[in-house]
C-alpha cells in the first residue's frame, strides 16, 4: 500500500520576505505565513509532506532527475526518437552552465533544501498541542531529506552554497569552503535522523514512504563510500542488515511494478500514484498534483523511447554463449525485446510498435505496459531510491576492501541467489574472485546488472574514478572537467555571493 502525500494547505516556502521597500512590505491576509501556519498537528505534517512532494516535482523524480543520472552514465543511449538538445548535450559531454537539464535538477534539489529548512526551523516551535515526539520525528524526516539533497549536490557539483536556515533576505549565499563542510552537514543530519526516526516496522502502512532509521543509515553509508571511507560505511550497513527489517523479494520485478511497492526490499522510495490525477504535473510544484512520473513515457518501448539501454550494458549480463553457466535472467527482467508479451500477456511487442533500431532492447523496469496497452503519458510506479540489494552489494564492497574477498562472498551471493534469478554463486569461471582485485571486478559487474537503470551507475563511476579503481574509463566522452557538473549560469547571475571565478574547472 502506498502513502499519497497530498497537501491540503497552500504553503509558500520560497518567499524572500524582507524587502525594505514599503510597497513590497505587505501581508496578504488570505495567505498563511510561517508565523501563522505551524500551529496544529495537521499543519506541521503538511509542511513535512511538502518536502517529500519536492521529490515528486518535474525537476526531480517526475522527469529530470532520472534523465540527468542516466545520461551521465554508460547505462543508456539514445533510442528511436529525437533526443532533446539539452539531453543530447549531457549524453555527448558537451554541456555547460546554460544546460537546462543541469539547471533544473540543481533547482529541484535546492527547493528540497529550502522546504526542509522550513520544517527544521519552525516545527520545534509549534504549540504544545502538537505532540513532542511527532515534532521530533518530522524534523528528523526533514533532516534526512536535506541530507539526501545535499549529497546529490556535493557528489555532482562539489562544494556548493550551503544553506542551513530559512532564507529571509535577497542576499546571496557563497559556496561552502570545501566539500568537507557539505559532508559535515550531511553526516550530522543523517546521524541525528537515525537516532530519532523509527524503524520501517514502526510505521503503519498508511505512512509508508516516510524516512526511516534504516534509510538514514544506508544513505550515510552511500555517502561515506562515495568518499572512499569503507571503514565508516561498514558499521552503518551492518546495522541495516542486522535490523532484520529488510530482505530480498523473491521476484525481481516486484521492485519495479506497482502492486508490490514499499515491500521488504524497499529501504526508501519516492511515492507516485495516478489516483491523485495527472493534471498540472508539469508545474514542478509537487503540491498534490505532481504525483506521477513520466519515466514510462520517456523510456517506454512503444512510447517515445527517448532513452534505451546502452550496448555495453546489454552485453554486461552473463550469457551461456560467452561461457557462463547460465543466462542471467535479469537481462530479460530489465529489458523488452521485439516479440515480448505485454499488457498482461494480451499483446506482443512488434516492429511496428517501436521507434528506431528494433534490434536494440528497450527498458522494462518501471514500465506500466506490463499491465496495459501504453503508458498514457504518466505512471504511478514508485521510484526505488535505496533497496536492500544495494545495501548487500555495498557491504560486499566494504568487506572486500577491509577483510578480503572471502568476507564479501556471502553478501554478493545473496543477491545472485534471489528466487527468480538463481545465478551460480561466485566464484565463477568468468569471475574467479581469488583476490581483492578479482572480487572487485565481480562487485562492479553485479552492481551494474542488478541496479541497471536505477540512477546508481553514474555515482558508482564517479566514486570509483575518484578512488582510481577504474581499469578502463567507461564513459567514451569523458573529460576531466566532467568530474563535476557546471554551476548553472543563472545561479551565478542571480546569486550576488557568486562570481564566474566560482565556476567549476573547465566550464
Amino acid at each position: 500500500m502506498k502513502k499519497i502525500f497530498l497537501l491540503t494547505f497552500s504553503i509558500v516556502f520560497l518567499v524572500f520576505s524582507s524587502c525594505n521597500e514599503e510597497i513590497l512590505d505587505k501581508d496578504n491576509p488570505n495567505q498563511l505565513s510561517t508565523e501563522t501556519f505551524y500551529r496544529s498537528t495537521d499543519q506541521v505534517i503538511a509542511a513535512t509532506n511538502a518536502v517529500y512532494a519536492a521529490l515528486q516535482a518535474n525537476n526531480l523524480y517526475n522527469r529530470e532527475y532520472f534523465f540527468l543520472h542516466d545520461l551521465l552514465s554508460d547505462d543508456c543511449q539514445t533510442g528511436g526518437a529525437q533526443l532533446e538538445a539539452v539531453r543530447a548535450q549531457v549524453l555527448n559531454g558537451v554541456y555547460d552552465g546554460s544546460n537546462k537539464l543541469v539547471n533544473d535538477v540543481w533547482q529541484g534539489l535546492y527547493r528540497t533544501v529550502a522546504r526542509a529548512n522550513q520544517v527544521i526551523e519552525n516545527v520545534p516551535n509549534a504549540p504544545e498541542t502538537v505532540p513532542g515526539d511527532l515534532k521530533n520525528r518530522l524534523v528528523a524526516e526533514a533532516r534526512f531529506l536535506r541530507a539526501w539533497a545535499y549529497f546529490e549536490l556535493v557528489s555532482l557539483w562539489g562544494n556548493v552554497p550551503l544553506i542551513t536556515q530559512v532564507v529571509t533576505t535577497p542576499e546571496g549565499t557563497p559556496r561552502a569552503e570545501s566539500e568537507d563542510a557539505v559532508y559535515t552537514l550531511i553526516f550530522g543530519d543523517l546521524e541525528a535522523a537515525a537516532q530519532t526516526l523509527p524503524l520501517k516496522s514502526g510505521y503503519s502502512s498508511a505512512e509508508y514512504g516516510r524516512a526511516t532509521k534504516g534509510a538514514a543509515q544506508a544513505l550515510a553509508a552511500r555517502a561515506h563510500m562515495f568518499r572512499g571511507n569503507y571503514e565508516a560505511a561498514h558499521p552503518l550497513l551492518a546495522q541495516v542488515i542486522q535490523s532484520n527489517e529488510y530482505s530480498l523479494v523473491d521476484r525481481f520485478l516486484d521492485n519495479f511494478q506497482e502492486e508490490n511497492e514499499n515491500n521488504t526490499e524497499s529501504v526508501f522510495e519516492v511515492q507516485f500514484t495516478e489516483s491523485a490525477g495527472t493534471g498540472g504535473a508539469w508545474n514542478g510544484d509537487g503540491q498534490g498534483i505532481a504525483e506521477i512520473t513520466f519515466r514510462g513515457q520517456e523510456y517506454g518501448p512503444n512510447a517515445w523511447r527517448n532513452v534505451i539501454p546502452s550496448t555495453s550494458l546489454a552485453e554486461e549480463f552473463e550469457s551461456v554463449a560467452e561461457g557462463a553457466a547460465k543466462d542471467d535472467p535479469r537481462r530479460e527482467y530489465s529489458f523488452f525485446q521485439i516479440g515480448d508479451m505485454y499488457n498482461n500477456g494480451l499483446d506482443t511487442l512488434d516492429a511496428g510498435d517501436v521507434q528506431g533500431d528494433i534490434a536494440k532492447p528497450s527498458w522494462k523496469k518501471y514500465q506500466m505496459i506490463y499491465k496495459r496497452e501504453n503508458e498514457n503519458s504518466s505512471s504511478g510506479i514508485n521510484f526505488r531510491v535505496i533497496r536492500y540489494a544495494d545495501v548487500l552489494l555495498m557491504m560486499a564492497e566494504c568487506e572486500n576492501e577491509l577483510n578480503g574477498p572471502a568476507a564479501a562472498l556471502p553478501y554478493i551471493n545473496q543477491v545472485r541467489a534471489r528466487a527468480d534469478v538463481m545465478m551460480p554463486p561466485y566464484p565463477t569461471a568468468q569471475y574467479p574472485c581469488s583476490n581483492e582485485a578479482e572480487m572487485f571486478e565481480a562487485i562492479m559487474h553485479e552492481r551494474r546488472v542488478e541496479l541497471a537503470g536505477e540512477q546508481i551507475r553514474n555515482r558508482d563511476i564517479r566514486r570509483w574514478r575518484r578512488m582510481e579503481k577504474l581499469a578502463v574509463e567507461p564513459i567514451p566522452v569523458y573529460e576531466s572537467k566532467h568530474n563535476l557538473l557546471p554551476i548553472p549560469f543563472v545561479e551565478i547571475d542571480n546569486n550576488s555571493a557568486l562570481t564566474n571565478e566560482d565556476q567549476n574547472p573547465g566550464y
